[in-house]
């Protein structure tokens, strides 16, 4: 039994407000948070003096072997950065490849403070085995397109995965279905994903009116919204991660409502591919439960929760069609608690309270962005960095101590992706 003690950080609360106490961990769980009792005896203690304690951050949506990409196709729309550069380079992809583009992703994300991620890609194999030798916790999908001649393929390949990996690594996996976006998966495709859903008992994790076109074609094809495309066949039966969702009405978000349909909320990746500003403060005021993503597209792909958390922030204070502040603690709570929930893993992780796992991001207040220290959850959100992230822990494990990593190999991984995203780039 392995026992860890925090000792004397700053405790982030769910009001934004900090206060002294001490978190005891026993193997994966926390046991105690507050005032320890003096005879605890801990294996290991971490001095958390001038530091920052708060739960691990979740990324709700990302590709992340797509950071081999990184810097190659920059400053395009949606589906041109799609169909003219992205998809021919994933064409010459193996599963080394994957297997060290995602390694490449959860150092990043380990480094900036992520402890959760949902991953949809292919050669999921190799990204469960990422996950596992890293110590980082996913939820993952073999991502299906029903247009392509691998449509039936990665069916057998969502199932074989499910019952692979479904609870592996110790727990730390999850194992959703993965159909990429209307667009790519036509309706009797969709329905035999809606069948393995119910024989498995997975649920699905999905891209949902991400661009005005697709919303357009949509309407043009089938006479209604993505969103209520998929409400007519039955997905959101089945529970439903949707990523993006930029381009959703008032009539939209009333059925997302009536079926709990969670949301993943990517400003950086909708930016950047100008696909827009997704509606989150009616999306909020609608109690949909709503995480925070980077996807494959994103201003880095650096996976920097930090700073995602500020433009989940921002954008609503310069939309002028819908001028609502999201205070500094919502935006904290969409990357840590909400996006727990929109995992499906809200009673598991995302929470600093006895019973839950362990994952827990350490924040060093050493640096000038820390002063003056009016707000903690301010500085956090608008002022700080992911060089500021100290330790990490999932599950219990320090994964990320005095800034460097503990379980995976960081140069041999920037090696890696060096030889391999170049050659990947090559025509």
């Amino acid at each position: 039994m392995a026992k860890i003690l925090l000792k004397n950080g700053e405790l982030l609360g769910t009001d934004g407000q900090t206060t002294k106490a001490d978190i005891a961990i026993v193997d994966s769980i926390i046991d105690q948070v507050g005032n320890v009792a003096l005879d605890w005896q801990a294996d290991q203690v971490i001095d958390c003096t001038n530091k920052l304690i708060l739960p691990g951050f979740v990324n709700t949506h990302t590709h992340a072997a797509m950071s081999l990409f990184r810097s190659y196709a920059d400053d395009m729309a949606l589906m041109d950065w799609l169909q003219n550069k992205i998809w021919p380079a994933e064409d010459k992809l193996t599963g080394d490849d994957v297997y060290w583009g995602t390694l490449l992703a959860v150092a990043e994300m380990l480094k900036s403070g992520t402890t959760t991620f949902n991953d949809m890609y292919f050669f999921m194999d190799e990204v469960a085995k990422a996950v596992a030798e890293s110590g980082i916790r996913a939820v993952l999908s073999r991502g299906m397109t029903g247009v392509t001649p691998t449509a039936a393929q990665a069916l057998v390949e969502s199932e074989k995965l499910f019952d692979d990996w479904h609870g592996g690594a110790d727990g730390r996996i999850t194992v959703m279905l993965g159909p990429h976006a209307p667009y790519t998966c036509p309706p009797d495709y969709l329905k035999k994903v809606i069948a393995l859903a119910g024989k498995l008992g997975a649920e699905i994790h999905i891209h949902l009116a991400e661009t005005a076109g697709e919303v357009a074609d949509c309407h043009k094809e089938y006479g209604k919204s993505p969103i209520a495309l998929m409400n007519e066949l039955g997905l959101f039966e089945y529970g439903v991660l949707a990523a993006h969702c930029v381009h959703v009405s008032n009539e939209d978000i009333a059925i997302m409502q009536e079926k709990s349909v969670r949301v993943s909320h990517n400003p950086g990746s909708n930016m950047k591919l100008a696909s827009g500003v997704a509606p989150l403060p009616a999306m909020l005021e609608a109690g949909l439960c709503i995480g925070v993503g980077t996807d494959g597209a994103s201003s880095n792909n650096n996976l920097d929760m930090l700073e995602e958390i500020r433009l989940a922030a921002l954008l609503h204070k310069v939309n002028t069609l819908n001028p609502v502040v999201i205070p500094a603690t919502e935006a904290i709570a969409l990357a840590t608690s909400s996006g727990a929930e929109a995992l499906g893993l809200g009673k598991v992780t995302g929470t600093l309270a006895h019973g839950y796992q362990a994952d827990i991001t350490i924040v060093a207040m050493d640096s000038p962005q820390w002063y003056p220290r009016h707000n903690r959850a301010s500085l956090l959100t608008y002022a700080a960095n992911a060089a500021d992230v100290d330790t990490v822990l999932v599950a219990g494990k320090v994964l990320v101590e005095n800034h460097k990593l503990t379980t995976i190999d960081e140069e041999r991984i920037c090696f890696e992706a060096q030889k391999r995203g170049l050659r990947l780039a090559q025509s």
